[in-house]
């Protein structure tokens, strides 16, 4: 395990064929980081308190698996070859380039802008510098990850994984569905039913949707690269990623919680156990 990278919350050993896991969540910033932009500015790419919200499902026995770096410094919701090439000291990568279209918008696998387009760098960086991350933060938390969907599934012969997250309220000038797109209160992403059982979508929507939340399914967000790598629903590998608009629990502009945090953290444990209740059914039912 590699505690600077990741942490993992409640049970080693799950009780649950369940794994949760929050990429976004961490504010530790490493001293080589050499932004130009303060650290309040970069925690705008956080997925604050994310992990704090699902806290509570560590009592049902279910692992929650939370990373300690920020999103700008690496994302690792994305690929190890997602790199922008428009970021690295003369514009080429000498490793496997696997694009996914996020360098339009400044957001591959290590951000070149915020939100609001400005530039996070005041330099290129050296592709030594981003191995350095990948092997620090990347390649540690996916390993972490994987491991652990790998135990539940052969625990239990078939594991479901949520991938946790927060949105802006409304779209930023380099946000996904273009500037000033209001969000809904939950965006589900099962890339278009190809990561997890759709029923499984629909049952998470419904529920959400039950308590009075507008719910959208991949749009704008489909989900990236955890739910991508780590799934197969054929085999009894379901990812599906859960987008929360940070309206409801957060002062936005401030980074603080606000009145709303402790009411959507009860609801959110609800969502886990009407979740672990579904699973359970699945199973029985064979």
């Amino acid at each position: 395990m590699n505690e600077a990278a990741f942490h993992w919350h409640g049970p080693r050993q799950p009780r649950v064929p369940l794994v949760l896991d929050s990429p976004h969540s961490g504010f530790r910033f490493p001293a080589d980081f050499d932004a130009v932009v303060s650290e309040f500015d970069l925690r705008d790419g956080e997925d604050c308190f994310v992990d704090e919200l699902y806290m509570p499902a560590t009592e049902l026995g279910v692992p929650l698996l939370a990373a300690l770096t920020p999103r700008t410094y690496l994302d690792p919701n994305r690929h190890a070859g997602d790199i922008d090439l428009d970021l690295i000291e003369g514009g080429a990568w000498p490793h496997t380039h696997v694009p996914s279209g996020k360098a339009r918008i400044g957001k591959a696998l290590i951000w070149r802008t915020l939100d609001d387009g400005r530039a996070i760098y005041g330099r290129k960086l050296k592709v030594d510098e981003v191995i350095g991350r990948i092997e620090r933060c990347h390649a540690p938390y996916h390993r972490a990850l994987s491991g652990g969907i790998d135990q539940s599934h052969g625990d239990f012969g078939v594991v479901y994984h949520i991938n946790c997250h927060s949105m802006n309220s409304v779209a930023g000038p380099m946000g996904e569905g273009g500037p000033g797109t209001a969000r809904a209160d939950f965006v589900l992403g099962d890339r278009d039913g190809s990561t997890c059982d759709p029923a499984f979508t629909e049952f998470v929507r419904a529920t959400l949707a039950a308590t009075g939340y507008s719910v959208s399914i991949n749009d704008p967000y489909k989900g990236v690269e955890l739910v991508k790598a780590y799934s197969k629903p054929a085999a009894g590998r379901h990812s599906l990623q859960l987008e929360i608009n940070k309206r409801l629990y957060m002062d936005e502009a401030k980074r603080e919680r606000n009145a709303g945090f402790a009411p959507l953290q009860r609801k959110l444990h609800h969502l886990i156990e009407a979740i672990v209740d579904y699973i359970g059914k699945e199973i029985r039912r064979g």
